[in-house]
Formats: C-alpha cells, sequence, structure tokens
C-alpha cells in the first residue's frame, strides 16, 4: 500500500542518525488520501534526503518498506490534479447555478403562462355566459318578433273578415234603401223583415275585432322590447368603453419602443467591461510589482547575510591577536617531535569542530533553500494561501536566524583553530626547512568590498521601500477600483431589471390590447345582428300599432253606423 511519508533524521555532533519515515497519510483510490495516525518506520539504510523531505513509500504486509521514491513531481501532479478537479467542479456549480436560474425562471414562467390562462379562461368563460344572455335575448326578441307576425296575420285574418262584413253590410243597406223605396208605397216592413234585419245588424256588431287586446299585447311588446334595448345599450357602452382602451393601449404600445431602450444598458454594460479590464491591468501591475519586490527583499537578505558573513569574517582575522594568541618563542624551544605531536592533535581538533559546523551549515543551506521556495509560492500564490505562506516563512527565517546565531561563535572558534593551527605549522614548516603552509601570506582586506555592500544594501532598502509604496498605491486604487467595478456591476443588474420589466409590461399591454381588440370585434359581431333584429322588430310593432288605432278607429265607425241602422229599423217598424 501506498504512504505519504516525512524522512526524520536525529542530527549528531558527528554523522547523522538513523533515517526513519514517519507516515502522514495513506492512498485508497487513484484521487482519494486519508491522514493516518503518528507511525514511524525503519527507513532502509540508503536513504539519501534530508531530515523533512516527502518521500511516497510502499509498504508491504508486515509494514516493511518494498520501495520508496520522493515525492515532489508526484505532489505537484496530485495537486495539479486536484487544481483541475477544483475547477472542474467550480465550473460544474456554476453550470448547475445557471441551470437553477433557469428552471426557476422557466418556472416563473409557466406560472405566469398558466396565470394568464387561466385570466384568459375566465373571460372566455365571461364572454360565454355574456353571449349566452344576448342569446336569450335574441331568443325573447324572436318570439316577440314571432308574436307581432302572429298578431300581423290575425290583424290581417280580421281585417278581411271585417271586410267581407262590410261588403255584406253595403249590400244589406243597398236592398234596405230599396225596400226603404218600396216602403214609400207600403205602410211599413212586415215582422219577418224587421227580423231579419235585426238578426244581420247584431251579427255584424257582434263580429267586430278585439281590437282593446291587440293594442295591449303590442304595448307589452314595445315595453319588453324597450328593456332589450336597454340591456343591448349597456352592453354597447361597454363594448364602447372597451374599444377605447384598447384604442389607448394600442397608442402606447406605438409611442413606446421595446428594442429602443436596451441602448443605454449597453452603453452602460461596456463602460463596466472597460472598469473590469482596468481593474484586472491593476492587478496583474500589483502582482508584477509585488513579485519584484519578493525578489528585491530576497536579495536584499542575500546581501545582509553576505554582509555579516564578511563581517565576522573580518571581525574574526581582527581578533587574531588576541583570540589566537601564541608564544612562538615556546614554539622555537619546543622539540620538533613534539611540536609535530602537537600540530597533528590541533589538526585532529579542528577537523572535528569543522566537521560539526559543515553539518550545521548543511542544514543552514537546507533551510535558506526553503526560504528561497516559499518566497516563491508566496509570489505566484492567491491572497488567501499568501496569508498562510507568509506565517510559513517567518517561523523559517526565525529559525534560520536562530540557527544562523548558534553558528557564529562555532565559525569563530573554527577560525581561531584554524589561526592557531597555521602558526604552529609555519613554526615546524620553519623549523624543517619546508616551505610555509597555504595561508601563511598576508590577509586580505574585505573592508572596500563590505563598504560597498553596505552602499549596494542601502540603495535595495530605498527600492525597496518605493517598490512597497507603488504597490501600497496600487492596491489603494485597486480597492477603490473593486469599489466602482461592484457599484456598476449592480447598476448593470439593476437597469437590466427594470428593463426587463419594462419590457414585460410592455409584451403584457400589447396582449391585454390584442385580447380587448377581439373581444370588441366578437361583441361587435355579435350585437350587430341582434340590434338590427330588435330595430326591424321595433319598426313592425310601430307599423302595428299604427294598423291598430287605425282598425279601433274603424271599429268605432263601424258600431256607430250599425247603431243607427238599429235605430232606423225599429223606426220603420214602429211606423
Amino acid at each position: 500500500m501506498l504512504y505519504l511519508a516525512e524522512v526524520q533524521k536525529k542530527t549528531r555532533a558527528f554523522g547523522s542518525g538513523k533515517a526513519e519515515f514517519r507516515l502522514l497519510a495513506c492512498q485508497r483510490a487513484e484521487y482519494s488520501w486519508s491522514a493516518v495516525g503518528e507511525e514511524i518506520i525503519p527507513a532502509p539504510d540508503d536513504v539519501p534526503y534530508n531530515s523533512g523531505a516527502l518521500v511516497l513509500v510502499d509498504l508491504s504486509g508486515n509494514r516493511s518498506v518494498q520501495r520508496y521514491t520522493e515525492a515532489g513531481k508526484q505532489l505537484v501532479g496530485i495537486l495539479q490534479n486536484f487544481s483541475k478537479l477544483q475547477e472542474k467542479f467550480k465550473t460544474q456549480e456554476e453550470d448547475i447555478e445557471q441551470w437553477k436560474q433557469s428552471l426557476t425562471y422557466q418556472s416563473q414562467e409557466l406560472n405566469r403562462r398558466e396565470m394568464e390562462l387561466e385570466i384568459r379562461q375566465e373571460q372566455a368563460q365571461e364572454v360565454e355566459d355574456e353571449l349566452a344572455k344576448l342569446d336569450t335575448q335574441r331568443q325573447e326578441i324572436e318570439a316577440a318578433k314571432a308574436e307581432a307576425d302572429k298578431l300581423q296575420e290575425d290583424f290581417n285574418r280580421k281585417s278581411q273578415e271585417l271586410e267581407g262584413a262590410w261588403a255584406q253590410l253595403n249590400g244589406e243597406r243597398l236592398r234596405f234603401e230599396e225596400q226603404q223605396g218600396d216602403a214609400s208605397q207600403a205602410s211599413g216592413l212586415d215582422m219577418v223583415q224587421s227580423q231579419q234585419l235585426n238578426e244581420m245588424l247584431e251579427q255584424i256588431a257582434g263580429q267586430s275585432l278585439p281590437v282593446t287586446s291587440v293594442a295591449d299585447i303590442l304595448t307589452q311588446a314595445q315595453t319588453l322590447l324597450g328593456q332589450q334595448q336597454e340591456a343591448l345599450d349597456q352592453y354597447w357602452t361597454r363594448l364602447e368603453a372597451e374599444r377605447q382602451t384598447s384604442e389607448q393601449l394600442q397608442a402606447e404600445i406605438e409611442q413606446g419602443d421595446g428594442a429602443v431602450v436596451w441602448d443605454d444598458w449597453h452603453r452602460l454594460r461596456d463602460a463596466w467591461v472597460k472598469a473590469q479590464a482596468v481593474l484586472e491591468g491593476q492587478q496583474e501591475l500589483v502582482n508584477l510589482k509585488q513579485g519584484m519586490l519578493a525578489t528585491l527583499t530576497a536579495n536584499a537578505q542575500r546581501q545582509q547575510e553576505l554582509q555579516q558573513m564578511l563581517g565576522q569574517y573580518v571581525g574574526s582575522t581582527d581578533s587574531d591577536s588576541s583570540a589566537t594568541t601564541v608564544d612562538m618563542d615556546a614554539l622555537e624551544q619546543m622539540p620538533i617531535e613534539q611540536l609535530q605531536a602537537t600540530v597533528q592533535d590541533l589538526k585532529n581538533d579542528l577537523d572535528k569542530n569543522a566537521r560539526f559546523v559543515s553539518i550545521q551549515e548543511e542544514e543552514l543551506t537546507a533551510q535558506q533553500q526553503d526560504i528561497d521556495e516559499l518566497r516563491q509560492r508566496i509570489a505566484a500564490a492567491s491572497e488567501y494561501d499568501r496569508l498562510q505562506l507568509e506565517t510559513e516563512l517567518n517561523d523559517e527565517q526565525e529559525s534560520y536566524r536562530m540557527l544562523n546565531e548558534t553558528l557564529v561563535g562555532q565559525r569563530r572558534n573554527v577560525q581561531e583553530r584554524q589561526a592557531v593551527l597555521l602558526k604552529h605549522e609555519m613554526v615546524l614548516a620553519r623549523r624543517q626547512g619546508l616551505p610555509m603552509p597555504n595561508g601563511a601570506e598576508a590577509m586580505i582586506d574585505f573592508g572596500p568590498l563590505v563598504q560597498q555592500l553596505e552602499q549596494s544594501g542601502n540603495q535595495l532598502a530605498d527600492e525597496i521601500k518605493g517598490l512597497e509604496a507603488q504597490v501600497a498605491e496600487l492596491e489603494g486604487a485597486i480597492a477603490q477600483q473593486e469599489t466602482r467595478v461592484q457599484q456598476q456591476a449592480e447598476d448593470v443588474e439593476r437597469q437590466r431589471q427594470d428593463l426587463l420589466q419594462r419590457e414585460q409590461e410592455w409584451l403584457e399591454k400589447k396582449t391585454t390590447a390584442a385580447e380587448l381588440l377581439g373581444k370588441v370585434n366578437t361583441y361587435q359581431d355579435v350585437l350587430t345582428p341582434i340590434q338590427e333584429a330588435m330595430r326591424n322588430t321595433r319598426d313592425k310593432v310601430s307599423e302595428l300599432q299604427e294598423l291598430a288605432t287605425q282598425l279601433q278607429s274603424s271599429v268605432e265607425q263601424q258600431n256607430s253606423a250599425v247603431s243607427a241602422m238599429q235605430a232606423t229599423l225599429q223606426t220603420l217598424v214602429a211606423g
């Protein structure tokens, strides 16, 4: 099974201790790792990695190391894959969010369409109810018209009967006149003739038309027509109001334009996009400045360390006269064998101390590499990761400083031992007649170099301060630009929502105008023939009323003539 482990070595004064692997995580699947408890596995003797290095260890079932490799490249690959997965998940989350918004919008649109459909169904039901009422009234009008037609037929039939009765009456009147002419020769009518004439007059009087009933029926029909006309007038008034509303909506629609109003929004959106581009440019510039600042800071740190080392070295060489004082006369008088033994002891002691300092120097170099790597990661890290990395950098720098301070005395001790050994070797070489050992020549003067390093350090410090001021200024400008971009984004979204609402209102107004226009046309198509039929019926009833009036006059004349003839007949019978 594959594990991620950390190499641990206990540093000793001479050489390194036994290497061990501290297990950190275990691979469960290709991209799945889980932390494990604190477990230490003995490492092979040939582990070439320093303490703190990360390795991938393949363990067998009995927890023995089968093979191990450096984990750097694979960790980079895993982190890259993880970053890709994160970006993929982020993209998928954005897609899911867009789908959610789209589904929400579609659901709202469906609800709106459903409400519109319900409203249209209610309007259609209302139109159907009104059409049913109109149809009922139309049937009543048709019934009244049929009743008026029936009355007219009865009136025509009665008129024909009346004309026949009048014709018969005229015939009887002529016979009566003839009989009256003959009556001048006779003394009067006999009883049979008188009775026949009286029966004929009573028959004529009994055949009079019910003019009063016909007039009452026509009056009722006229009243019913008036009521129905009032109902139709209400519908016509409502139709006219809806026509005016439809015309007003249509005028508002023709005055408005749903496409032109987006021009201002497009300009506002373009300004927002440009502001975003400016913000991105400022962010790239500040990232570049921060990278330059990190590089200059690292250079200043290295230069300061070099300056400290030179200063320590110069100080150590300057202190040779006091710290490394050797009694040269005693060395000259010392037996040569004893002097050789002393030189060898000094060499052994120097080698031992030099190896210890060399180990510490290697660890110090490794820490410096870690610091440089952290600085590179900080230059390329995000704002959130930069805070954590800067904390790690401070810890590493503090550890480096403490280790460096501990090495100052050890380096001086090694230098002092080197100076003592050199003096002993010089005396021994002179007494043996051999060439002088290396390092016996005059010490190099590093003062001008130290001064030059100080000047260069001051220039770097000035450049760092200038860059820091520029970065601070840019960060302030970025903060202001972010505020402006956020405000512009809010303005763009607010205006977009306002335009969408206005466009929706415009579409709804257009739909309402079309519905009203259709409703008006439907009402007009239904009411026009009903109004025409009612007008015709009213004209017919008016004609019937005139005929009834004329008939009433004729009936009264008939009754008057019959009464006169009955009186004349009684006179003739009495004579």
